[in-house]
């Protein structure tokens, strides 16, 4: 199996003082249900006790002052959990100044955590897609990758192959590519519910380690499922689950105890370059899903 080896230098944000990780969500619109996407991440965060959880909700509206005004103060924060997504209204963005402040504070140290429809996001802002390494992008802008069936990953051109696309969400068996702290005593292959698995998903992809790929049986081709970046002395990490649509509540996806894990590892390893959290005893098997328990108390974004 490949091996691809990433040097980071540790954050050197300031841990809180309650000895907890502290995360700042970053939401206010998207095509998705941003709104429960927050509400059900703060919720397996806090569940776990290793993270203190804050959220700033930029306003929609360029023309309002509140949006030229609004300036999160990311050094901060240990993580930032990018949770919106102007795909369907490219209208909807950050103010420059913004733009700018996450980009020193990765490049500075910090942790990038990219939730699902964040990678469909701001396909304009160039540093942006050098953060995400791969994203929802047209078929020019930037490579795709694939990984062979020898673990190899494959390099397709810009402008080669496809555009970004999924086809319907299955239940997908996640198959590790490179060992890391976030997926450390993971099975070799484990399964997940209803996800919907990116194809061609593309960018820079510039000091990229692909750690899961997943088969789209349809094609017998291997796509990426998660992938880290280093982006100066800061890490990235982009994932194409956690997928939560208008209409849901609290899906399978993000009841699966393989996907509350990885998102505890990663922000975890954002933040500190080490994961704690164990593994859970009944984290899936390439055979066995595994959910946490229904929730009736989950608000919706309607």
């Amino acid at each position: 199996m490949a091996w691809v080896l990433l040097l980071f230098v540790s954050s050197a944000l300031a841990q809180s003082t309650s000895g907890k990780i502290d995360v700042l969500i970053v939401d206010g619109f998207s095509n998705h249900d941003w709104k429960q996407t927050t509400e059900i991440t703060r919720m397996i965060l806090e569940e776990s006790k290793l993270f203190n959880v804050s959220v700033s909700t930029i306003p929609s509206d360029t023309t309002n002052a509140a949006w030229r005004r609004w300036n999160p103060k990311f050094s901060s924060y240990d993580v930032i959990i990018q949770n919106t997504n102007n795909i369907n209204n490219e209208a909807c963005r950050w103010p420059r100044h913004v733009e700018k402040a996450l980009e020193k504070y990765v490049a500075g140290g910090g942790g990038l955590y990219i939730l699902h429809s964040a990678n469909n996001a701001f396909s304009d802002w160039e540093e942006y897609n050098i953060m995400i390494g791969l994203g929802w992008r047209a078929k020019d802008q930037g490579v795709a990758l694939q990984v062979n069936n020898y673990g190899e990953v494959v390099t397709i051109p810009s402008g080669k192959g496809k555009a970004t696309y999924h086809g319907p969400r299955e239940d997908e068996i996640i198959y590790i590519l490179n060992d890391h702290p976030i997926n450390t005593g993971f099975p070799k292959a484990w399964k997940t519910p209803d996800m919907e698995l990116y194809k061609y998903a593309r960018g820079p992809a510039e000091n990229l380690a692909v750690l899961s790929y997943a088969k789209d049986e349809k094609t017998d081709l291997n796509w990426p499922v998660d992938w880290v970046i280093s982006y100066g002395k800061g890490r990235v990490y982009n994932s194409s689950m956690g997928h939560l649509w208008k209409g849901m509540t609290y899906p399978l996806g993000y009841r699966c105890i393989g996907f509350q894990t990885v998102m505890i590892r990663a922000l975890e390893w954002l933040a500190m370059g080490k994961t704690t959290y164990a593994l859970p005893a009944d984290f899936p098997t390439a055979t066995t899903m595994n959910l946490s328990p229904e929730k009736t108390d989950i608000k919706r974004n309607h």
